[in-house]
C-alpha cells in the first residue's frame, strides 16, 4: 500500500469541512512533566505551532483544560501574530471545572468564552464535548439547559461551527453518536496496533456520516517509543502481556527495517474509516519526523505480522 499523502486534504465527515489525515495535537504544548515526563517552555510551544502553520497539516485540536489553559494560550499567541491560514481548522473542546466538575450548560458557555479568549479568535470551526464519562451521564448531558443543548446553542450562535464528542469510554461515546447531534467524534488509545476495542465505534461514524478522529496512536508512547522505555500504556500501568507483544511488534519492524513508530502512526492511517490522527507534538521538528513515518514505505506482509502479534484477550485492553 503506498503512504498517504500528508497534505491530502479529505472531508469531515458530512460538515463541509476538509482536513489532512494527520491532525496535530496540542497537549505536549501544554507542558505537563506528571503526565509526559518533560516541561515545554512558552518560547519552544510557539515555535512549534509557527512550525505547523509552516507545514502541510491543516488541522489542530487542542483543549481548555490542557495544562489549564496554557496550551490555548501559546497557541493564541501565534495566532494573534500571524493569523490562521485559509482552509485551517482549529479545534478545541470544552471541558468541566477544574475545581468544582461542573459540567453544566452554564459551564460549557463559559469554557469556550475562556477558549476564544485564550486563542485569539471569535468562533472555532470544530467544537468537542470533552470527556464527559468523568463528570455526565447521558441523560445528565442531554437534559434541556444541559451540555448538549448549550453547544447547540452556542453552533446555532456562530461561535462554533459544528459540533463533535471526545472521550475514552466507548459505550458512552457510541450513545453520544447515536444522538445524531454530533458530527464528529474522538476516540483515544482504542485504536492502536496494541488495541482494536473501537471498531464498532469507528462503523457507527461511518455510518452516521461522522467524522472519526482518532487519538493516541501511539498508545501514550509505548508504540513510539518501545516498550522498555515507555513500559505504560494509555498513561497507566498496564499487564506484561501487552508489553510482550509490544516487544515482539518492535522486533518484527526491525527485522523489516521499519520503526514501531511508522507502523503505530500508518495502521490508523490506512484505515478508510479514520478520517485523521492526532499526533501529539512538542517542538519543531516533529512536524518533519512525523512527515517521515507517515511515509516509510511498510511492506504489505508486515501488517498480517503485527495483526498476529496481537496480546490476547482479556489483557486490560477490552475495557468499555
Amino acid at each position: 500500500m503506498t503512504p498517504v499523502d500528508p497534505g491530502e486534504q479529505r472531508p469531515f465527515g458530512r460538515t463541509g469541512l476538509t482536513v489532512t489525515p494527520i491532525c496535530i495535537g496540542t497537549s505536549p504544548l501544554a507542558s505537563m512533566p506528571q503526565l509526559y515526563g518533560y516541561e515545554v517552555d512558552a518560547a519552544r510551544a510557539q515555535a512549534t505551532v509557527d512550525a505547523v502553520l509552516d507545514g502541510p497539516f491543516t488541522f489542530l485540536d487542542t483543549s481548555n483544560n490542557y495544562g489549564a489553559g496554557s496550551a490555548e494560550e501559546r497557541i493564541g499567541a501565534v495566532v494573534r501574530r500571524r493569523g490562521l491560514p485559509a482552509g485551517f481548522v482549529l479545534a478545541t473542546k470544552v471541558d468541566a471545572d477544574p475545581v468544582t466538575g461542573d459540567f453544566s450548560g452554564g459551564r460549557v458557555r463559559r469554557s469556550l468564552e475562556e477558549s476564544l479568549g485564550r486563542l485569539g479568535v471569535d468562533r472555532v470551526p470544530v467544537l468537542y464535548l470533552h470527556d464527559p464519562e468523568f463528570h455526565l451521564t447521558l441523560e445528565q448531558a442531554l437534559a434541556p439547559g444541559g451540555a448538549v443543548e448549550t453547544l447547540v446553542a452556542l453552533r446555532d450562535e456562530g461561535l462554533a461551527g459544528h459540533l463533535g464528542v471526545a472521550g475514552g469510554r466507548l459505550d458512552l461515546m457510541r450513545a453520544f453518536v447515536a444522538t445524531g447531534v454530533f458530527e464528529a467524534v474522538i476516540s483515544h488509545n482504542r485504536w492502536t496496533l496494541l488495541d482494536r476495542t473501537a471498531d464498532a465505534l469507528l462503523d457507527d461514524a461511518v455510518a452516521g456520516g461522522l467524522a472519526f478522529v482518532n487519538g493516541a496512536p501511539y498508545g501514550g508512547g509505548m508504540l513510539a517509543r518501545g516498550p522498555d522505555v515507555q513500559p505504560r500504556y494509555a498513561y497507566g500501568d498496564t499487564a506484561e502481556e501487552v508489553r510482550t507483544a509490544a516487544r515482539a511488534m518492535q522486533a518484527a519492524c526491525a527485522a523489516h527495517g521499519v520503526p514501531l513508530a511508522a507502523a503505530a502512526l500508518q495502521f490508523s492511517l490506512r484505515d478508510p474509516r479514520v478520517t485523521s490522527t492526532i499526533v501529539g507534538v512538542s517542538e519543531p521538528a516533529r512536524i518533519a519526523a512525523t512527515i517521515d513515518l507517515a511515509t516509510v514505505e511498510i511492506p504489505a506482509g508486515l501488517w498480517a505480522e503485527l495483526d498476529r502479534l496481537r496480546p490476547p484477550e482479556g489483557t486490560g485492553l477490552d475495557r468499555p
